[in-house]
């Protein structure tokens, strides 16, 4: 097949390795932004704390911040990408979580792997959409 016919092919086979999307109401895109504000603020701290080695930890109010808004947004992005899990962001972010709790638990050094926890983060939240929403698996 050439021309038109094969571009249709090739674009709905693209379109069938992407996660399922579903609308959400402009509320809760409007929520979701300011949720995600407050998220980079806590997780900066909480970053910024392993990263300067302050003996005490990140203060209890960012890890909360961080901790409660990060899953808020897993929720709201939930409701749009329903296969979430199974999508490269999704997979990113439960990357992020397992090197968190090694950190945490002391299995990694700490300071590397919190930054290799937000770097990871990062990537997976700004690649192109029709990579960051491919279905892996």
């Amino acid at each position: 097949m050439t021309g038109p016919a094969l571009s249709v092919d090739m674009e709905s086979q693209q379109i069938n390795k992407l996660g399922i999307a579903k609308e959400r109401p402009y509320g809760v895109v409007l929520f979701s932004v300011v949720v995600r504000a407050l998220h980079l603020v806590g997780s900066g701290v909480f970053l910024a704390c392993f990263l300067v080695d302050e003996p005490a930890g990140p203060p209890a109010l960012y890890l909360w911040l961080a901790g409660i808004t990060g899953a808020v947004l897993m929720v709201t992005e939930g409701l749009r990408h329903r296969q979430f899990y199974r999508e490269f962001a999704g997979v990113g972010t439960f990357v992020k979580l397992l090197l968190l709790g090694l950190a945490f638990h002391n299995l990694l050094p700490q300071a590397a792997t919190v930054l290799a926890a937000f770097m990871v983060a990062a990537i997976a939240a700004h690649l192109p959409k029709n990579i960051r929403h491919r279905l892996l698996y």
